[in-house]
C-alpha cells in the first residue's frame, strides 16, 4: 500500500488438506516492501448477532472510527505486497491470533461507507506457507478491485479449512463491520479450493452477513439448510474433472440447495437469482494455456462473468 494509505490508516485506524497449488501465479516480481509510517490501531467493538444488518457506525467524525480503548487487539502489518498491508494481526480474544493481508484504498476515510470482500485462499495460501503467500499465488483479490473501486479487500491466512478457520473468518468479518465504514448491502466473498471448504462452514453458520458468495473448485461442507434459510446468493464453480475434488461434490451441493428453495415455494426463476451452476469443460482451461482443472480455478478470477456476477450491484 502506497505511503499515502499508511498515513490515513494513522487517522482512521484505532483498531483443502486441499489440492494442488493455483497454476495462476502472481508476479512475484513485486518485492516486498517496508511501510514507514506505523498506523494507529483499533479496539473490537461488540455487536451482537441479531442487530448485525441494521448496526450503523457514528460517523459523525470524520476521522471515523475513533476506539482507542485497547491496542492490543490489533498488530498492524509493516510491510506491503502490491498496495496490500501484509501481516496483520487481529487478536481476537475467542479465537485466537487471526493473520490477514488487507487493501483498503486511498481514497477511504471513514466517512462513506465503502464495500468489503473477503478472499480465502486454496493449501499453498494457508499462513505456515509463509507471509502473503495466498496473494503472491491467486489473484482474487486484485481482479476485484477492478469491480469496485470504493471496496475494501481482506485476505486472511489461516491455519486450516475447517471449524477453526471458519471461526476466525466469522470474527474478522465482524471486526470490520465493527471498525470500518461498511456497506452492509456490499459484503462478499469467495473461496478456491479449501479456502471454499471454510467458506462453505461460514455460509452454513452466518451467511445473513453476506451479499455473495462464489464458490470456487472446492467442496461444500457448511449447513445447506441455514444457507437456504438466508437466501443469500451463490455462485458455484469447477472444473468438470477437477483433479481434487471432481465435480459431483459440487453438483451435489447444487442439487440439494435448487430442493431446499423449491421446498420454500420458489420458482425456478427465482432461484436461479439465488444458486448459480457452472461446471466447466477441460477446454475452458486449455484454452487459456492450463491443464489442470483444480489449480485452473484461478482463472475464475479473470472471468468477467462469474466475477461480475459477484458484484453485480445488488440494487
Amino acid at each position: 500500500m502506497k505511503k499515502m494509505t499508511a498515513a490515513i490508516l494513522s487517522i482512521i485506524l484505532t483498531f483443502g488438506f486441499t489440492g494442488c497449488s493455483s497454476e495462476i501465479q502472481s508476479d512475484s516480481s513485486n518485492e516486498v516492501s517496508s511501510i514507514t509510517e506505523n498506523p494507529i490501531i483499533t479496539s473490537e467493538t461488540g455487536i451482537s448477532s441479531t442487530d448485525i444488518n441494521s448496526y450503523q457506525p457514528d460517523t459523525s467524525n470524520a476521522a471515523y472510527p475513533l476506539i482507542t480503548s485497547d491496542i492490543a487487539d490489533l498488530t498492524v502489518g509493516t510491510e506491503e505486497y502490491r498496495d496490500f498491508t501484509v501481516d496483520n494481526v487481529y487478536h481476537s480474544e475467542a479465537n485466537g491470533d487471526i493473520h490477514y493481508n488487507v487493501y483498503i484504498p486511498d481514497s477511504y476515510d471513514g466517512t462513506r461507507s465503502y464495500a468489503l470482500f473477503f478472499t480465502l485462499p486454496g493449501y499453498e495460501g494457508l499462513y505456515f506457507q509463509g507471509v502473503a503467500s495466498n496473494i503472491k499465488s491467486e489473484e482474487f483479490g486484485f481482479e476485484a478491485q477492478k469491480y469496485n473501486s470504493e471496496m475494501i479487500v481482506v485476505a486472511p491466512q489461516l491455519s486450516d479449512w475447517g471449524e477453526t478457520s471458519a471461526g476466525q473468518t466469522i470474527a474478522l468479518l465482524e471486526f470490520f463491520l465493527n471498525n470500518y465504514n461498511i456497506d452492509r448491502k456490499k459484503v462478499y466473498a469467495n473461496g478456491f479450493s479449501g479456502g471454499g471448504e471454510t467458506m462453505s462452514i461460514v455460509m452454513g453458520k452466518r451467511p445473513e452477513l453476506f451479499t455473495a458468495y462464489l464458490h470456487c473448485s472446492s467442496q461444500w461442507d457448511g449447513d445447506l439448510e441455514v444457507l437456504a434459510s438466508s437466501r443469500t446468493p451463490v455462485y458455484l464453480a469447477v472444473g468438470e474433472n477437477d483433479e481434487y475434488y471432481g465435480s459431483e461434490p459440487t453438483q451435489r451441493a447444487y442439487d440439494t440447495l435448487y430442493s431446499l428453495y423449491k421446498g420454500q415455494g420458489l420458482s425456478g426463476s427465482e432461484i436461479d437469482k439465488l444458486l448459480v451452476l457452472a461446471i466447466k469443460e477441460h477446454e475452458y482451461f486449455t484454452e487459456k494455456g492450463v491443464n489442470n482443472e483444480h489449480g485452473g480455478g484461478g482463472l475464475f478470477a479473470f472471468d468477467p462473468e462469474i466475477m461480475g456476477w459477484l458484484f453485480e450491484d445488488p440494487s
